[in-house]
């Protein structure tokens, strides 16, 4: 629940640092969109033709301000080779030096000529006014307001076809994207050259504006296409447009019927302008807003982006932190791919509607939701990781161990009911081994951990888990917490294997003149509960169930019947194919009333079959059991003193212990249909 919370937690607090939008995300917004400017094919504008005033004609024409008359002729030339209309973002604030500002002008009144003024602070200028039809609610609260602005001198601004702004507004970082078509000095509009030079090619006299209650929502040239603005009245420029350039020097190509930006781009008179597409001349940036009134493009920031922005990452981010919190980690190898996506859908929007819509902050949001879940996830997993090699290591091999931790899943918790096999082991005659060690209980504790420690192995390296320790008594299962499918036969593998793990080490206490150890196997199989048992305090990993309580029972008869390892009918089973077995007796263990099938295992089919002729034996032995259980006492005797030394003696003390029952029950009222159950009144 934890971590849901804070999933959804880190989610709100992504969104409400975009609701608030500090200027860092301004920032990496703008640089985000610039992407969809940079990866723009080039389009040539035919319309329009730059004619540079570079270094080269400096030196021709001698130093910056040109006189009037250098200007006119410069002029002409470019009418006489067939230009439309000229635009020259150039200041004639100033008289001309040698008195020729008339001339200039009488040569401005014959031809369509657009020239600059600039907005100001404190200036003593002459701006030029536009006459413009505004609709709508009141525009002064948005439009960009300067205190005063900078024109040409009278005689000059008179005579032009066009005179407007040349102004910009970069953005935060420096950087140009949008163009300002309008601002407002002393409650006058004022037209941005470049909306006054696409005035001029209509032939309109004048142009309208439309506000609403967001602000300027358009402006419009009747000729031209409605021109979508932001609520400043500013237009994203579209930089894919771009113009033929050729210096003031070269022989010009045929101008007919062109609009030819004049523009100073000698050193120290130009006009570098920062954009997203890098720095350009100042002339560029009036080309490439002028192509964008003229194709009609209408690059916008519509006003639902920022609602799809911010629900994109509660969203998106939110079912990604559902994936990644609950489905299999490769599930989540979505998320790069719902990343990658938000780019290409903010392509797609600008390429085909002209949409500006920001991919950055929902890749970042989308990418950081994504993070603080699979980090979550990941520290979820590695704590259970952590709990499961604390709760198994001691009892499980690390083999097993690594496997619970690289998938949790297969631990199976809270009560899981499944079959399994469980194994009791004990010491048999313990207090004779103790009271070598009355004087050295610290010897008797290492002898008990020379016993356990090999048993433990053998049992946690044939996949079965350690239950618990009860003094020299070890109670270990198979099939749980991870699936054995031949639990059986590991059960029962693991107790020969113990057998002769205890060999050796006999062998070992008696060099050291110590008595052996002798143990008693009980294996049952059956269905139980499993799982974490216990309080809130203190809890074990362990089962619950009859089946576990007659593996217990079994082991405690096994010294009663004189074998070492007894099992039970069910998980005899599945293994005598493996197995030398032989069946023992029926038994109802004490506290129970239903009898079981009681068996021994000797060794593997493959070595008995290679090295005795065990099979007879085990004929005769069944034979035995049939004997017995129909009451023919003299003939069960017969066989019991002929079976006595098979087998390996190994079961003598079987054959000794039926021997001495049969002399019992022989002096036994039984009855006729009696059904040969023995009923154990010790554990």
């Amino acid at each position: 629940m934890k971590k849901w919370l804070i999933a959804i937690f880190t989610i709100l607090i992504i969104c409400g640092i975009r609701y608030s939008d500090p200027w860092i995300l301004e920032a990496i917004r703008m640089k985000a969109l610039d992407v969809h400017q940079q990866t723009q094919k080039t389009k040539i504008l035919e319309d329009i033709i730059t004619v540079e005033i570079d270094n080269k004609t400096m030196d021709k024409n001698g130093q910056w301000p040109w006189p009037r008359e250098i200007m006119q002729r410069e002029l002409i030339r470019l009418f006489e080779s067939g230009a439309g209309m000229v635009v020259m973002p150039i200041l004639f604030s100033q008289p001309d030096r040698d008195g020729k500002d008339q001339k200039f002008a009488d040569i401005l009144a014959q031809v369509p000529v657009v020239i600059g003024q600039i907005p100001a602070s404190e200036a003593k200028g002459n701006p030029v006014p536009r006459g413009v039809a505004t609709i709508g609610l009141n525009w002064q609260p948005w439009v960009y307001k300067y205190d005063s602005a900078v024109g040409p001198v009278k005689i000059i601004g008179n005579a032009a076809t066009g005179v407007g702004m040349m102004n910009t507004t970069p953005e935060s970082d420096g950087v140009v994207r949008r163009l300002p078509l309008v601002v407002q000095i002393d409650g006058k509009l004022y037209p941005s050259i470049s909306l006054e030079t696409l005035r001029v090619v209509a032939g309109d006299p004048s142009y309208q504006m439309k506000t609403g209650d967001a602000g300027v929502e358009a402006l419009r040239i009747p000729k031209f296409s409605k021109i979508i603005t932001d609520s400043t009245g500013s237009i994203w420029i579209d930089f894919q447009y771009k113009t033929k350039t050729y210096s003031l020097t070269d022989t010009l190509p045929d101008l007919k019927g062109k609009i030819i930006i004049l523009s100073p781009t000698a050193s120290g008179i130009d006009n570098p302008v920062a954009t997203p597409i890098g720095v350009i001349p100042g002339h560029d940036l009036i080309a490439t807003s002028i192509g964008t009134m003229m194709t009609g493009t209408n690059i916008s920031r519509p006003w639902w982006a920022n609602f799809l922005e911010i629900g994109s990452v509660l969203i998106l981010g939110s079912i990604l932190a559902i994936i990644v919190l609950t489905l299999p980690w490769v599930v989540s190898l979505i998320s790069p791919i719902v990343i990658v996506s938000t780019y290409f859908v903010s392509s797609f929007l600008f390429t085909k509607y002209g949409y500006l819509v920001d991919w950055s902050y929902p890749a970042l949001g989308i990418f950081v939701a994504w993070s603080i879940a699979a980090f979550l996830r990941f520290i979820a997993e590695f704590k259970l990781r952590q709990q499961i090699k604390k709760q198994f290591e001691h009892y499980l091999a690390p083999e097993m161990v690594k496997k619970l931790q690289q998938n949790p899943e297969l631990l199976r918790l809270g009560g899981d009911t499944r079959e399994m096999t469980f194994l009791f082991t004990d010491i048999r005659g313990f207090t004779p081994i103790s009271e070598q060690y009355k004087t050295n209980p610290q010897g008797l504790t290492a002898l008990i951990n020379r016993f356990l420690t090999p048993m433990t192995w053998t049992i946690m390296n044939n996949y079965g888990t350690i239950d618990k320790y009860m003094g020299d008594c070890i109670m270990a299962f198979w099939n749980a917490p991870l699936d054995v499918p031949d639990q059986r036969k590991k059960a029962v593998g693991t107790s020969l294997e113990m057998l002769s793990k205890l060999e050796s080490l006999n062998k070992e206490l008696a060099q050291e003149n110590l008595l052996p150890i002798n143990v008693g196997i009980g294996i049952n199989t059956g269905s139980c509960v499993v799982g974490n048992m216990g309080s809130d305090q203190r809890f074990d990993y362990s089962v619950i169930g009859d089946a576990v309580n007659l593996a217990a029972r079994l082991e405690g008869q096994s010294k009663e019947y004189g074998v070492k390892i007894i099992l039970g009918e069910e998980t005899v089973k599945d293994i005598e194919d493996e197995y030398f077995c032989l069946e023992l007796d029926s038994i109802a263990v004490k506290g129970k009333t239903e009898p079981v099938r009681i068996f021994t295992v000797l060794g593997e089919n493959k070595w008995v079959f290679e090295n005795t002729n065990w099979c007879f034996s085990q004929q005769q032995h069944e034979k035995f059991l049939t004997l017995y259980r129909n009451q023919n006492w003299a003939m069960a005797k017969h066989f019991l003193l002929d079976l006595r030394g098979e087998f390996n003696k190994l079961m003598v003390g079987y054959y000794d212990m039926m021997f001495d029952r049969i002399e019992r029950l022989e002096f036994e009222d039984l009855p006729d249909d009696w059904d040969g159950i023995n009923i154990a009144t010790t554990k």
